[in-house]
């Protein structure tokens, strides 16, 4: 046995360990408004952090040391104070931007909080369902992409597609399938106020957040509906149907593909977004793989298999997208040149 390569190797967990204990100390800096408190980048101690957000300070002392010890806070040994860095503070203490990692944060003790029931499942097939997944994983979906949804589903991404853009502008009909919150239908209604916008999703949590949100928002050009794309009529089509981060998901995905082109309108547009996964294990093996090989364990895959679909996973890949959106009838498949270090784009026609 090589000694050398067992100590590295026991390093390498040390470190993943410890990068879930920083996963978890974000959590509390989020949930608790320390990152928010720090932001101004100004150096704090940790009394007059506590003094400052109201918080008790033998549990601000210990965040303070574990943030910094994970290189997350930067650290003043004389002064006895820590400090937030502009550019830490640009991903940690920027709610509701695309840049915003928080949704990270609540993503991790969530899905770990379920590896009990996941385990089980290795031993008895099945899965944990959808409505097993709490609300904190229900917020970090909103926040892990609806920023981006807000600031580029219609003004970068759907710029690939001007033919479909210019007819949303002039009054057209689009559809969000597997909606969630419903922050992407929002984005489309905001942005093409003569269009009539439906998002629909078998989460009703989901649904009464996304009418709630939609309400506030005076929104009128867009509705919720709980349920599937079986639901919906095949007439009138729509001119856009989005599938967000949802076809390896779902657990019908070639049928669901079906129906969808036979509600496409004659010029329709199906905009598929899928995490930027490699189509080959070797394709994943970095920090961002890992984190989509657990999503898909803790989330994905098992919330699909549970309903006896699939389980296609959060790394479905850009080989078997394409092959999907072909074998449900698409004559027309192609990826988008949509610069993202997180997803893919694909656009499929009839």
């Amino acid at each position: 046995m090589d000694k050398e390569r067992t100590r590295r190797f026991a390093e390498l967990v040390y470190r993943d360990m410890a990068g879930a204990m920083a996963i978890g100390m974000g959590y509390l800096g989020l949930r608790t408004g320390l990152f928010e408190a720090l932001a101004d980048g100004r150096p704090s101690t940790a009394a007059s952090l506590a003094e400052r957000t109201g918080l008790v300070l033998r549990y601000v002392e210990e965040w303070c040391a574990g943030m910094a010890a994970a290189g997350w806070l930067d650290h003043d040994p004389a002064a006895g104070t820590f400090r937030l860095p502009e550019e830490h503070a640009f991903l940690l203490a920027s709610k509701g931007t695309d840049h915003f990692m928080g949704g990270l944060f609540l993503a991790g003790p969530s899905l770990l909080a379920l590896a009990p029931r996941v385990a089980r499942a290795f031993q008895e097939g099945g899965g944990v369902p959808p409505e097993a997944f709490d609300a904190d994983w229900i917020e970090a979906v909103d926040l892990m992409n609806g920023g981006a949804y807000r600031e580029r589903l219609s003004s970068y991404w759907l710029a690939r597609l001007p033919a479909t853009k210019a007819r949303l502008e002039a009054g057209g009909r689009a559809l969000d399938l597997g909606c969630g919150v419903g922050e992407a239908a929002m984005a489309l209604a905001r942005a093409f106020p003569k269009a009539e916008i439906l998002g629909v999703d078998p989460d009703g949590r989901a649904i009464e957040r996304a009418r709630r949100a939609a309400e506030e928002a005076g929104l009128f050009n867009l509705c919720f509906l709980e349920g599937t794309v079986d639901d919906l009529p095949e007439d009138p089509g729509f001119d856009l149907v989005l599938l967000l981060d949802c076809l390896h998901d779902m657990v019908a995905p070639e049928a669901a593909l079906r129906a969808v082109r036979r509600r496409l309108a004659p010029e329709g547009v199906l905009f598929v977004m899928e995490p930027r996964a490699g189509d080959r294990i070797a394709d994943n093996a970095h920090p961002l793989g890992v984190v989509y090989y657990g999503f898909s364990l803790f989330h994905c895959a098992t919330q699909s298999l549970a309903r006896g679909g699939p389980g296609l996973g959060t790394c479905l890949g850009p080989a078997r997208t394409e092959a999907l959106l072909r074998e449900a009838g698409f004559a027309t498949v192609e990826e988008l040149p949509i610069k993202s270090f997180t997803n893919r784009f694909h656009a499929a026609r009839p």
